[in-house]
């Protein structure tokens, strides 16, 4: 079984649970690590977290889009304003070959509120490209350090 995980972090909260389900996914997979990498990244907060709220996407480096090659596709992004990152939005809109696909979602938030509403708008554009089987997970930015931790909620929500 082959499983990626692909990822945008700002703060690197995100990169902190990407690299454990990576490790966790290890036990009997062949696990590729992307990170996605804004181009147009502005410094200001503000302005990512608004246009994260307007769906707008990043410039990113040129990636693999083509994940038919995969069993497990994970997804992970911060939540800002409801939303994925612009770098995550540019991935989910271009990336192919999910039919049939079991995905994971995970994000990493602040407060928790858009957590869902992230999680809805991820999985809506991938259900139009033929993903399946859905799981989902999120860690709140107080507990990116708590391996333990994330290695239980993983655990529970993923069931693989």
């Amino acid at each position: 079984m082959k499983a990626i995980v692909i990822y945008y972090s700002y703060s690197g909260n995100t990169k902190k649970v990407a690299d454990i389900l990576a490790d966790y996914l290890k036990q009997g997979r062949e696990v590729k690590v992307l990170r996605l990498e804004a181009m147009d990244e502005s410094d200001s907060f503000f302005i990512q977290a608004a246009r994260a709220l307007f769906r707008m996407k990043a410039k990113i480096a040129s990636l693999d889009f083509d994940l038919s090659s995969y069993d497990l596709i994970c997804l992970g992004s911060p939540v800002w304003a409801f939303a994925p990152a612009p770098a995550m939005n540019t991935y989910l809109e271009g990336c192919f070959g999910l039919e049939d696909k079991s995905i994971a979602l995970f994000t990493t938030y602040g407060s928790g509120t858009g957590v869902s509403r992230c999680f809805n708008y991820m999985q809506n554009i991938l259900s139009k490209r033929g993903a399946k089987d859905f799981r989902k997970f999120s860690i709140q930015q107080f507990k990116v350090n708590d391996k333990e931790f994330i290695n239980k909620v993983i655990g529970e929500n993923l069931k693989l």
